[in-house]
């Protein structure tokens, strides 16, 4: 990778530069042994010779860190960081959890940022929220993907069986349609199907559907009448008739909110539901009905074809830019957003909350995190965390060899200029 290379390249120029300084001082000390010994010969010699020393010992302690040095006795201190790798690991391990992921870390490091009023920013943003969308098709796909259906099917056999067995179903259906019924809400599903028995008279495929019941009819029931009157006549008027007057009446109960029929509707409805609580014989019905459904060996079929729908449609909307899944989490998103931004109670209580998952959380957490970084360290191996190392602090650490090289010689011209001191 470009980034890789460019680190590479430093540290072979900082080496080079450490070593050329190294090479220098070394072949200025040998240059002095040849040339006559004078004040100043001596003293380049001195300055030479300490700098050669601090350099080549600044060079032995940057090396050892990386690479072993066949030396006796001093070899075995050497390539520290690879002999050293498992420990490196654990307490690197424990500093992450000791010092960024404690419980006291976590709780300040949520009052301070106030993460509920940055959630809202950052989702007020327009860009932000188109980011979120992309995000939510891709994550949503990806899920859906990794789901297995042989576990949901076996999932939600469990589930339903659970629940049925342990639910009363009579008055659990007679909860259901009391919530329903509860300040005239079937009135509205009523409205809709009047609309749509409406719509479905009025079609083509209807009034041909009647007028051959009404030709069938006259063959079955008056069969020597049928082939003297002109049937198909007959079927036709006859179908447009009931049609009209069906519509009609239709029209009549749609219209009028007190009608008969509607107040028939609201008394069948209210006895049914009475007779569900009270009635043994409808509770050992809807029994039965529950029974049924726990030992039937369809439930298994019918789930299994529910879900591969229901997944097949979750995957089309997905694949789709204007899926409608993602649009009403993003919607959602954006909601957030907005209350977040004009409630502070509301931030207030999100951040409560994140700080007590934060101290709830944070011993498992950090305890996790740092098994991971140790885990992880132990299986690289020890020579290639050496060079990823070097790679990425070894130019820094030749600066140590070229400051040891200049330190060295400052020191070897003092003590120089002090021997010509203390000299009677």
């Amino acid at each position: 990778m470009p980034g890789d290379w460019n680190l590479t390249n430093d540290l072979r120029r900082a080496k080079w530069q450490a070593t050329g300084l190294l090479l220098l001082v070394t072949a200025v000390f040998v240059t002095t042994h040849w040339l006559p010994a004078s004040l100043t010969v001596r003293g380049v010699k001195a300055v030479a010779e300490a700098a050669m020393v601090g350099a080549l010992a600044d060079w032995f302690a940057v090396t050892a860190l990386f690479r072993r040095i066949p030396l006796p006795w001093l070899g075995r201190h050497t390539a520290i960081i690879a002999r050293n790798k498992d420990r490196i690991g654990e307490n690197l391990a424990v500093f992450v959890r000791d010092k960024f992921l404690d419980t006291p870390s976590l709780l300040a490091l949520v009052r301070q940022h106030d993460p509920a009023q940055q959630l809202a920013h950052w989702l007020a943003a327009p860009a932000h929220r188109q980011l979120l969308r992309q995000q939510l098709g891709r994550v949503l796909a990806g899920v859906l993907e990794m789901v297995q259906d042989r576990q949901v099917e076996r999932w939600l056999t469990r589930a339903l069986r659970s629940v049925l067995a342990q639910v009363d179903m009579g008055q659990s259906l007679a909860t259901l349609l009391a919530a329903l019924t509860h300040e005239g809400r079937h009135q509205v599903v009523l409205d809709d199907v009047l609309q749509r028995l409406s719509s479905l008279l009025r079609r083509e495929p209807t009034r041909l559907f009647m007028a051959q019941t009404i030709v069938q009819w006259l063959k079955r029931e008056h069969p020597l009448k049928e082939k003297v009157l002109p049937s198909d006549w007959l079927g036709d008027k006859g179908a447009d008739v009931l049609a009209e007057a069906l519509d009609s009446v239709l029209a009549e109960v749609a219209q009028d909110p007190q009608h008969q029929m509607r107040q028939a509707f609201d008394r069948s409805l209210a006895h049914f539901i009475q007779r569900l609580r009270s009635d043994a014989a409808y509770q050992a019905r809807a029994t039965e009905l529950r029974d049924y459904l726990l030992h039937d060996e369809n439930l298994a079929g019918y789930l299994h074809a529910l879900w591969s729908r229901t997944r097949a449609k979750l995957q089309a909307d997905l694949a789709s830019e204007q899926s409608w899944t993602v649009r009403k989490l993003a919607g959602m998103g954006q909601w957030l957003g907005q209350s977040l931004a004009q409630d502070a109670a509301l931030r207030a209580s999100m951040n409560a909350r994140l700080e007590r998952w934060a101290q709830a959380l944070a011993p498992d957490v950090s305890q996790f995190i740092a098994r991971h970084i140790q885990d992880t360290v132990q299986r690289w191996d020890a020579q290639e965390l050496s060079a990823l190392v070097e790679q990425h602090i070894g130019k820094d650490l030749q600066f140590i060899r070229i400051n040891g090289t200049l330190v060295g010689g400052a020191v070897g011209l003092l003590l120089f200029l002090s021997g010509l001191g203390l000299a009677p």
